[in-house]
């Protein structure tokens, strides 16, 4: 009875009060979401790059003939990002090279078998195309790196060492790079260079800006010793060069 006694005049006491203060006018609404927005935490950069880029980028294995009947071979594991929403893929030459098979493996876990519909030998390019693709597949966004500086905020995505897809954020630490290939068969030029890491199986995965657009295919790793690790020297191709050298417009 008591605590039935205090419920009515709390209500009583807020109502009251309701009557006395004056209406609330949308400038006082205005002001109560900026306060609110305003006093959450900042979304980090790289947390915001992974959440727009997560749908467009898909697990690549390469099956050799011994296990290109299996489907759960792990083969050789690089990454790609999905460009086209018909499930056109974009990744490295050397990731699907001489594979007896190739299996993509889509963010919301689709897996499908997937075919080469364009090479690029020059520029270590690939273009793949599923055979199923999940519904609402979303491709990702592609910027021109013309305004792209040293110093600017990236971020890799991929399946470095199959681990994925991991997420690793750092600058481009220069532009217009060159990088020739371990056997010395290729030389790349007009490369991105980043410091965000990035090993083995992130190779064909994307380079994205703090606003989750693509600027470029991740493509090689540098290190003076004989271990395919990585000491902070990453190149990736840009996403003009990428694109276009497949006959595909990036914009």
């Amino acid at each position: 009875m008591l605590a039935t006694g205090a419920l009515v005049v709390a209500v009583a006491a807020l109502t009251v009060r309701a009557l006395v203060a004056p209406p609330l006018t949308q400038r006082d609404i205005d002001a109560a979401v900026t306060h609110a927005l305003e006093s959450r935490p900042p979304v980090p950069p790289a947390a915001r790059a992974w959440e727009i880029i997560a749908p467009s980028v898909v697990r690549v294995r390469a099956l050799d003939a011994e296990s290109a009947g299996n489907d759960e071979a792990e083969g050789n594991v690089g990454s790609g990002v999905v460009i086209v929403d018909n499930g056109t893929i974009l990744t490295n030459l050397h990731v699907v090279a001489g594979a007896e098979r190739i299996r993509v493996e889509f963010f919301d876990g689709h897996s499908s078998d997937a075919r080469v519909i364009a090479l690029e030998p020059e520029q270590d390019l690939a273009v793949l195309r599923a055979v199923s693709i999940p519904d609402d597949l979303k491709p990702a966004t592609m910027t021109s790196t013309r305004d792209l500086a040293v110093g600017a905020h990236v971020v890799a995505v991929g399946f470095p060492f199959g681990i994925g897809p991991t997420v690793t954020a750092g600058v481009v630490s220069g532009l217009r790079r060159e990088f020739r290939s371990p056997e010395g068969k290729r030389l790349l030029t007009n490369l991105i260079q980043f410091d965000a890491a990035a090993n083995p199986g992130n190779s064909g995965g994307p380079l994205v800006t703090a606003d989750g657009e693509v600027v470029g295919i991740v493509t090689a790793i540098m290190n003076p010793t004989e271990q395919r690790v990585f000491v902070g020297i990453g190149f990736a191709v840009p996403i003009e060069t990428a694109a276009m050298s497949v006959g595909m417009s990036p914009f």
